[in-house]
Protein backbone atom coordinates (compact mmCIF):
# COMPACT_ATOMS: atom_id res chain seq x y z
CA UNK A 1 0.00 0.00 0.00
CA UNK A 2 1.34 3.24 -0.96
CA UNK A 3 2.09 6.03 1.98
CA UNK A 4 -0.42 8.76 2.15
CA UNK A 5 1.80 10.97 4.21
CA UNK A 6 4.15 13.17 1.99
CA UNK A 7 7.34 13.61 3.60
CA UNK A 8 8.37 17.07 4.67
CA UNK A 9 11.81 16.48 2.59
CA UNK A 10 13.08 13.37 0.85
CA UNK A 11 15.06 11.08 2.97
CA UNK A 12 18.79 11.63 2.38
CA UNK A 13 18.34 15.53 1.50
CA UNK A 14 19.76 16.29 4.99
CA UNK A 15 22.57 14.15 5.01
CA UNK A 16 23.84 15.21 1.71
CA UNK A 17 24.06 19.16 2.90
CA UNK A 18 26.26 21.01 5.11
CA UNK A 19 24.69 21.77 8.53
CA UNK A 20 23.82 25.41 7.58
CA UNK A 21 24.14 28.78 9.71
CA UNK A 22 20.64 30.41 10.82
CA UNK A 23 20.96 34.25 11.32
CA UNK A 24 18.10 35.63 12.70
CA UNK A 25 18.11 39.20 15.38
CA UNK A 26 21.39 39.37 16.14
CA UNK A 27 21.93 35.90 16.49
CA UNK A 28 23.61 33.42 14.84
CA UNK A 29 22.97 29.75 15.10
CA UNK A 30 25.68 27.83 13.80
CA UNK A 31 26.68 24.59 13.91
CA UNK A 32 28.85 22.84 17.03
CA UNK A 33 32.36 22.93 16.85
CA UNK A 34 34.85 20.60 18.45
CA UNK A 35 36.45 24.36 20.13
CA UNK A 36 33.12 24.56 21.96
CA UNK A 37 33.81 21.46 24.49
CA UNK A 38 34.86 24.20 27.17
CA UNK A 39 31.61 26.06 26.73
CA UNK A 40 29.32 22.64 26.38
CA UNK A 41 31.12 21.17 29.66
CA UNK A 42 30.51 24.85 31.69
CA UNK A 43 26.49 24.91 30.58
CA UNK A 44 25.82 21.45 32.16
CA UNK A 45 27.90 22.35 35.45
CA UNK A 46 25.29 25.50 35.60
CA UNK A 47 22.55 24.86 38.26
CA UNK A 48 20.05 25.68 35.96
CA UNK A 49 20.62 24.31 32.78
CA UNK A 50 21.47 20.59 34.91
CA UNK A 51 18.38 21.64 36.88
CA UNK A 52 16.00 21.38 33.80
CA UNK A 53 18.25 19.45 31.36
CA UNK A 54 18.94 16.94 34.37
CA UNK A 55 22.37 15.77 33.57
CA UNK A 56 25.81 16.54 34.15
CA UNK A 57 28.61 16.00 31.85
CA UNK A 58 32.35 15.30 32.13
CA UNK A 59 34.95 16.63 29.04
CA UNK A 60 34.64 13.43 27.28
CA UNK A 61 31.13 13.37 27.18
CA UNK A 62 31.06 17.39 26.45
CA UNK A 63 33.05 16.40 23.08
CA UNK A 64 31.01 12.90 22.58
CA UNK A 65 27.91 16.05 22.48
CA UNK A 66 29.25 18.11 19.90
CA UNK A 67 30.74 14.89 17.84
CA UNK A 68 27.26 13.30 18.39
CA UNK A 69 24.96 16.45 16.38
CA UNK A 70 27.32 15.68 13.18
CA UNK A 71 26.20 12.39 13.06
CA UNK A 72 22.49 12.75 14.06
CA UNK A 73 22.78 15.32 11.30
CA UNK A 74 23.69 12.48 8.74
CA UNK A 75 21.17 10.57 10.08
CA UNK A 76 18.60 12.99 9.89
CA UNK A 77 17.35 12.06 13.16
CA UNK A 78 18.47 15.72 15.00
CA UNK A 79 20.06 19.09 14.49
CA UNK A 80 21.95 20.99 16.95
CA UNK A 81 23.08 24.41 16.74
CA UNK A 82 25.40 26.64 19.14
CA UNK A 83 23.45 30.06 19.46
CA UNK A 84 25.74 32.55 19.00
CA UNK A 85 25.73 36.38 19.64
CA UNK A 86 28.95 38.68 18.39
CA UNK A 87 30.56 35.42 17.93
CA UNK A 88 30.67 33.95 21.77
CA UNK A 89 28.29 31.28 22.39
CA UNK A 90 25.58 32.25 24.62
CA UNK A 91 23.39 28.97 24.19
CA UNK A 92 22.29 26.23 22.21
CA UNK A 93 19.07 25.26 20.46
CA UNK A 94 18.17 21.81 18.82
CA UNK A 95 15.63 19.77 16.97
CA UNK A 96 16.03 17.35 19.22
CA UNK A 97 14.32 14.77 16.93
CA UNK A 98 13.16 15.13 13.67
CA UNK A 99 10.75 13.02 11.95
CA UNK A 100 11.28 13.80 8.40
CA UNK A 101 8.21 11.46 7.20
CA UNK A 102 5.92 12.70 9.41
CA UNK A 103 6.78 16.38 9.10
CA UNK A 104 7.50 16.37 12.76
CA UNK A 105 10.03 18.10 15.42
CA UNK A 106 10.48 19.03 18.96
CA UNK A 107 13.06 21.43 20.01
CA UNK A 108 15.30 21.88 23.09
CA UNK A 109 17.21 24.82 24.20
CA UNK A 110 19.09 26.48 27.12
CA UNK A 111 21.05 29.78 27.69
CA UNK A 112 24.11 30.55 29.11
CA UNK A 113 24.13 32.50 32.35
CA UNK A 114 25.48 35.48 30.93
CA UNK A 115 22.91 35.43 28.23
CA UNK A 116 19.47 35.33 30.26
CA UNK A 117 17.30 38.12 30.07
CA UNK A 118 17.97 39.50 26.29
CA UNK A 119 15.35 37.33 24.67
CA UNK A 120 18.69 34.93 23.28
CA UNK A 121 16.26 31.74 23.42
CA UNK A 122 13.38 33.40 22.45
CA UNK A 123 15.07 34.82 18.97
CA UNK A 124 17.00 31.51 18.72
CA UNK A 125 13.31 29.47 18.52
CA UNK A 126 12.16 32.36 16.51
CA UNK A 127 14.56 31.93 13.86
CA UNK A 128 14.95 27.81 13.93
CA UNK A 129 10.95 27.61 13.55
CA UNK A 130 10.80 29.71 10.39
CA UNK A 131 13.61 27.48 9.26
CA UNK A 132 12.09 24.44 10.39
CA UNK A 133 8.63 25.59 8.64
CA UNK A 134 10.55 27.12 5.60
CA UNK A 135 13.69 24.96 4.45
CA UNK A 136 12.56 21.46 6.15
CA UNK A 137 8.81 21.90 5.36
CA UNK A 138 8.00 20.41 8.57
CA UNK A 139 4.43 20.51 9.44
CA UNK A 140 4.36 20.18 13.49
CA UNK A 141 7.36 21.46 15.83
CA UNK A 142 6.78 20.62 19.95
CA UNK A 143 8.61 22.09 22.57
CA UNK A 144 7.81 20.28 26.15
CA UNK A 145 9.59 21.64 29.40
CA UNK A 146 8.66 20.57 33.27
CA UNK A 147 5.53 23.09 34.11
CA UNK A 148 7.79 24.14 37.07
CA UNK A 149 10.23 25.82 34.48
CA UNK A 150 8.49 29.23 33.98
CA UNK A 151 11.28 30.61 32.12
CA UNK A 152 10.94 27.95 29.28
CA UNK A 153 6.77 28.31 29.00
CA UNK A 154 7.58 32.22 29.18
CA UNK A 155 9.96 31.64 25.64
CA UNK A 156 7.69 28.66 23.93
CA UNK A 157 4.39 31.24 24.47
CA UNK A 158 6.58 34.67 23.29
CA UNK A 159 7.72 32.90 20.19
CA UNK A 160 4.32 31.64 19.33
CA UNK A 161 4.01 28.08 20.71
CA UNK A 162 0.33 27.83 21.97
CA UNK A 163 0.14 25.16 25.08
CA UNK A 164 -1.86 22.18 24.10
CA UNK A 165 -1.55 20.64 27.55
CA UNK A 166 0.31 18.70 30.26
CA UNK A 167 1.68 15.54 29.86
CA UNK A 168 1.76 13.91 33.69
CA UNK A 169 4.63 12.73 35.59
CA UNK A 170 6.50 12.77 31.55
CA UNK A 171 10.66 13.35 32.76
CA UNK A 172 12.67 12.16 34.98
CA UNK A 173 14.49 15.00 36.72
CA UNK A 174 17.05 15.04 39.76
CA UNK A 175 14.74 15.75 42.05
CA UNK A 176 11.93 13.19 41.00
CA UNK A 177 9.53 13.21 38.28
CA UNK A 178 7.76 16.28 36.85
CA UNK A 179 4.73 16.52 34.76
CA UNK A 180 5.71 18.11 31.28
CA UNK A 181 3.80 21.16 29.58
CA UNK A 182 3.76 20.82 25.50
CA UNK A 183 3.36 23.54 23.40
CA UNK A 184 3.24 23.61 19.74
CA UNK A 185 3.36 25.18 16.30
CA UNK A 186 1.66 24.25 13.12
CA UNK A 187 2.02 25.60 9.20
CA UNK A 188 -1.01 27.57 7.63
CA UNK A 189 -1.92 24.75 5.24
Amino acid sequence: MPSLVTPALPAGTLASRSQPEIHAEGLVLRPWRPADQATVLAAYADPAIRRWHARTMTADEARAYIENWERRWCQESGAGWAVTEDGKVAGQISLRTIDLREGLAEVSYWVLPEARGRRTATRALQALTGWGFGTLGLHRIEVMHSTRNEASCRVAMAAGYELEGTKRSEAKHEDGWHDMHLHARVTQG
